[in-house]
């Protein structure tokens, strides 16, 4: 578990340099000999693991089964959804060949010419078209529906500008594939698994969320409507953390997929996807953490409690050992994680660095007057405070005091968020926002594409999300001043 403790570069100095730093120094990923693509590390994948075990229990508790299919696509079935394709094709992995030779002139390893696969394979970017194809297999009459599956997978999307978590060539993620016997249906399940995501979230990631409706320039490639979940970074910045699509009956008439209702006649399927990926990792970093280091929420932190003895000698060591062993085992019987440092080839001081850096949400600390007082020093990562407190009852106040810093956390984020988003009712309004403050800017928008390109164009601002939650309000659109009738949220994203 040994770190680099070098000083991180600060936040306020450059928000990009810290969160790669951060997340190279805290162990949680790197940069990979293949371009674009990252090792996640150890501690890294702890977290993803935890995240990956709560929305797993949750789609399971919704009805959803696990299964998997197929890394490679048939070239020939991204043809034969036009939207899809369309939004697929520049990020695509090709193979066309599948066998490697000596080169004859010896000029090392290359591919044989004589190996041309008949038809070329796409790397999987997502799964819609492979597992529609599939589908077409398993549904023939109304008692096949609904399907409710979901998949654990990586994909790849050949992307030139890469960052760690955020945007790799190759990622971790779910993806949901349902279909359903009817239009309602499908329309419904998109938006209970939207909610799912906002409630795991906000309640596990500590990460506030806005729900609401993608614009019709920004949804997913092949869908009717996509609902997303829209998150705001320390930077001022919108984060895409979940999607959720209602993909009508697109792919169902693309690979022929029908059922016999009840009346005995033939009808299209009704679909929907969603998914999740290894950027809400990121979200989970740019959210919460600081000039010292990671900050995790207890809920998702690999160890939520690391205990430091402070000691003089072999001896003391052994006593203190036994001492926070038995507290250590106290605190697991109520299902918190705890590490016990005992390691001696290290300074407490270096421990102390290592775990702030790591985001762990409490550290005790064990010296040789607490051993005689009954004490313990008790650390909080969110707030950077300290207090000494009584040995006795110590695993309940512990597991009180990791609810306690979940709760701060998100509502630290929170308040930030709220303090981030502003209504604005001009051009001018608009442009001072983006540029001297950032964050949600709420504005009047006349619902034309032409309006949303040229705001992007203009500012490199996208409508984030029409909320859910968007009441009713007659206006004039900021960039063109045509009718609107409700507003929209604008941010700079990643």
């Amino acid at each position: 578990m040994a770190v680099e403790l070098k000083d991180l570069t600060k936040v306020e100095d450059n928000y990009s340099k810290w969160y790669n730093e951060l997340v190279v120094k805290a162990g949680l990923a790197e940069n990979s000999a293949v371009r674009g693509c990252m090792v996640i590390k150890p501690y890294g994948y702890a977290i993803w693991e935890k995240m990956q075990r709560v929305l797993d229990d949750m789609f399971k508790q919704t009805g959803h089964e696990n299964a998997y299919f197929p890394l490679f696509i048939p070239k020939s079935f991204f043809s034969r959804e036009a939207s899809h394709v369309e939004g697929f094709a520049k990020e695509c992995a090709v193979v066309t060949h599948y066998r490697l030779m000596n080169d004859p002139e010896g000029k090392g390893i290359v591919v044989d010419p004589e190996a041309r696969l008949e038809e070329e394979l796409i790397v999987r970017p997502t799964s819609e078209t492979i597992i529609w194809n599939t589908y077409k297999n398993w549904i023939t009459s109304y008692r096949d529906l609904p399907i409710l599956c979901n998949q654990w997978a990586n994909v790849v999307r050949w992307e030139m500008r890469t960052r760690l978590f955020l945007r790799t060539a190759e990622f971790l993620w779910q993806e949901g594939h349902t279909a359903h016997a009817t239009r309602e249906e499908a329309i419904a399940e998109a938006e209970k698994m939207v909610h799912v995501y906002e409630t795991f979230a906000q309640d596990y990631m500590g990460v506030p969320v806005v729900v609401g409706h993608k614009s019709p320039n920004e949804r997913f490639a092949g869908a009717e409507d996509t609902l997303t979940i829209e998150a705001l970074m320390q930077d001022g910045k919108a984060l895409q953390s979940g999607t959720s699509h209602f993909l009508g009956q697109n792919f169902a008439k693309a690979f022929d997929v029908t059922y016999t209702n009840k009346e005995g006649k033939q009808e299209y399927v009704w679909a929907t996807s969603w998914g999740v990926s290894t950027r809400l990792m990121g979200a989970l970093i740019m959210a919460h953490s600081d000039n010292n280091g990671l900050v995790l929420p207890p809920k998702l932190a690999p160890i939520q409690v690391a205990m430091v003895p402070i000691y003089k000698g072999d001896e003391q060591l052994a006593q203190m050992k036994e001492k926070m062993e038995a507290i250590a085992a106290e605190m697991r019987k109520l299902g918190i994680s705890v590490k016990v440092d005992a390691r001696d080839n290290v300074r407490s001081g270096f421990k102390f660095a290592e775990y702030e850096l790591k985001g762990v949400p409490v550290r005790l600390a064990m010296g040789p007057r607490d051993m005689q007082n009954g004490t313990i020093e008790v650390a909080r990562r969110d707030t950077l405070t300290k207090e000494t407190v009584s040995q006795e009852g110590i695993a309940q106040y512990v597991a009180n005091l990791l609810d306690e810093i979940q709760a701060n956390i998100y509502k630290k984020a929170l308040d930030y968020r709220n303090s981030m988003i502003t209504e604005v009712n001009s051009w001018e309004e608009f442009l001072d926002v983006l540029e001297n403050k950032g964050g949600f800017i709420s504005a009047h928008w006349d619902g034309t594409v032409e309006t949303e390109v040229a705001i992007k164009e203009a500012t490199k601002a996208t409508i984030r999300c029409i909320p859910l939650d968007a009441k009713p309000e007659e206006g004039k659109c900021v960039f063109s001043g045509k009718p609107s009738s409700c507003r929209v949220l604008f941010a700079k994203s990643y």
